[in-house]
């Protein structure tokens, strides 16, 4: 059953706060991306405070275990290090904990217990 932030503290611990979090990366697989805050700089040197974003794209990635198109928001990151583990289930299963967030950690669960099912069809087959 999904717990949503009470399953984040049980697997990060209480260094984590939720609410030091980005939040709009609880939607998506951001692989640790946050907002980031700097000046503008002119030519007068007038500092002014900004934000640069996450560069995020929607996407639908193939889940090998759950054998479905997954819609989701991604940073470019996210993607790079998804080709890198060769698939969505890799990364989710691979990937820290606390650079996954709320709806990775969601994904990973349905993968986990995906692959549960899987294993224990394969062992009942082998018993008969």
């Amino acid at each position: 059953m999904w717990e949503g932030p009470v399953l984040i503290q049980k697997l990060v611990g209480p260094k984590l706060s939720i609410d030091k979090i980005f939040k709009r990366a609880q939607c998506g697989l951001f692989a640790g991306k946050t907002k980031q805050y700097g000046n503008n700089v002119p030519h007068s040197k007038k500092k002014t405070r900004r934000t640069w974003l996450p560069n995020v794209q929607s996407k639908r990635l193939y889940s090998e275990t759950l054998e479905s198109m997954i819609k989701t928001k991604v940073t470019t990151r996210a993607l790079k290090t998804i080709d890198k583990h060769g698939g969505l289930d890799g990364y989710l299963l691979n990937a820290r904990i606390d650079s996954l967030g709320l709806e990775g950690l969601r994904l990973r669960e349905k993968v986990l217990n995906a692959k549960e099912k899987e294993i224990s069809t394969e062992k009942a087959g082998l018993s008969v």
